[in-house]
């Protein structure tokens, strides 16, 4: 529709083969940086100073889990995030691996809570 401007958030891997047909133009990505895979995109941080909204995915277990099987379950999703062919799928939807231990994990993810509760607080946002 002429004169319209819509503005669409989606994950990269969704957005990435219709960008590369050009059906869809990349504004900017939410990264702290420019992705490897859209050079030519940039981050908003650069334009908006201490703008981020990195997505990241990850796997988790409850809190009864036996340590033995959460040493295992990350022993095998630390190796696949190392296979070369996996990560270069990964990067070609312009994903980024990285693997790490249940502790740093469980640090991300509370530190990844505890800034976005703060933000949520600051700007009063309610859900609806």
């Amino acid at each position: 529709m002429a004169g319209r401007i819509e503005v669409i958030f989606l994950p990269v891997a969704t957005a990435i083969g219709y960008i590369r047909a050009g059906t869809l133009r990349a504004l900017g990505v939410t990264a702290t940086t420019r992705l490897a895979v859209l050079p030519d995109v940039p981050a908003i941080g650069e334009f908006v100073p201490s703008y981020e909204g990195d997505d990241w995915v990850g796997i988790g277990a409850p809190a009864n889990t036996p340590p033995e099987v959460i040493a295992t379950i990350n022993t095998q999703v630390n190796a696949a995030l190392a296979d070369a062919a996996f990560k270069s799928q990964l990067a070609e939807l312009g994903g980024e691996a990285f693997a790490s231990s249940p502790a740093e994990f469980g640090k991300f993810t509370a530190d990844y809570a505890d800034k976005w509760s703060k933000l949520i607080r600051a700007a009063n946002i309610k859900p609806e």
